[in-house]
């Protein structure tokens, strides 16, 4: 073969290669969603970053990329065709529910938009031929909440769903819209024949986490049942990489790698959810509560499933 010819193969190859590992993160604009498309870009994908018009795709300065693999959409949840626009030539999605900025707050509302949306994507992705698998961002809220939490002594795994009208009951608007928004991602992905997995995550320790944040309603109630658990940033993004690129990944994954169970841990959590004005005079730690909390929620499945995945090769300490 011709020089010339061997090259144009070769380039041919590359392009092949690249195309094929092309993947869509929605929403890019959060926390999690900008760590994604940090990891992915340096781990050699390129990444279409569809934020929506309320957000912006955090800095990525300091991180040494290809500029041409990285491609910015502005995507409506509630626009189809935007949404159809950002997973053109993809082979896979990363999608996260991120409230419109006048739903700052979580109610019953939020539930039938998160939902609406969760359709939208999965039917999108179904009208999209090169589509191979979705990651689904959902929480450990869609597992713990039944009106048998605590009377059974069964661990709580990725097989459990939360009840709906306990969510209800209890107005848990947040679990409640995690799990009828999984629910209606799941009905619609064994419908249309979509590869999907779920990552239902603990509470996600993000640089603004604070004590309004939603997942936080029955906080008191989870800490006691054993299944208060909370999630890493980076443990939470290669915990997504990795179920989208092992092929036995399958159904739903329990995510978290930490579980709040006695006090101390509890105070030191309440010191990064206050404000500093706040946490200055918060109770001290009482000696004498040394109470242990037994854990009643495993994520085995996905600890089996992570055992062989390789991180970073290198340090990005900008998505601690």
């Amino acid at each position: 073969m011709a020089p010339a010819a061997a090259g144009a193969a070769a380039d041919s190859d590359f392009n092949d290669v690249s195309s094929s590992k092309t993947v869509c993160v929605m929403d890019a604009s959060g926390h999690l969603g900008s760590a994604l498309v940090r990891r992915l870009l340096h781990r050699g994908y390129a990444v279409h970053a569809a934020v929506q018009n309320h957000g912006k795709l955090q800095s990525l300065e300091g991180l040494n990329y290809n500029k041409k693999k990285l491609k910015v959409f502005y995507a409506d949840p509630f626009d189809y065709h935007s949404i159809m626009d950002s997973l053109k030539g993809c082979c896979g999605l990363f999608y996260s529910f991120e409230p419109p900025s006048d739903l700052s707050t979580y109610d019953e509302l939020t539930a039938e938009v998160e939902v609406r949306a969760a359709h939208n994507v999965l039917e999108a992705c179904a009208q999209t031929d090169t589509i191979d698998k979705v990651v689904f961002t959902s929480s450990v809220t869609a597992v713990i909440w039944s009106d048998d939490r605590n009377t059974t002594s069964v661990d709580v795994d990725e097989r459990n769903w939360s009840d709906i009208n306990y969510c209800k009951k209890f107005k848990l608007w947040y679990a409640l819209s995690k799990t009828l928004a999984e629910k209606t991602a799941w009905a619609l992905a064994m419908d249309r024949g979509i590869s999907m997995v779920s990552i239902n995550g603990g509470l996600l320790m993000s640089p603004d986490l604070t004590i309004t944040n939603p997942y936080l309603k029955g906080a008191a109630e989870m800490y006691e049942d054993g299944v208060f658990v909370t999630v890493d940033q980076r443990f939470f993004v290669d915990s997504q990489i990795c179920v989208f690129e092992d092929v036995s990944s399958y159904g739903r994954y329990l995510c978290f790698n930490h579980v709040i169970n006695c006090n101390e841990d509890a105070m030191r959590l309440a010191l990064i959810l206050l404000p500093p004005s706040q946490a200055q005079t918060a109770a001290p730690l009482s000696l004498e509560d040394t109470k242990v909390y037994q854990q009643r929620i495993s994520n085995k499945k996905l600890n089996k499933l992570m055992v062989n995945f390789k991180g970073e090769h290198q340090p990005d300490s900008s998505l601690d």
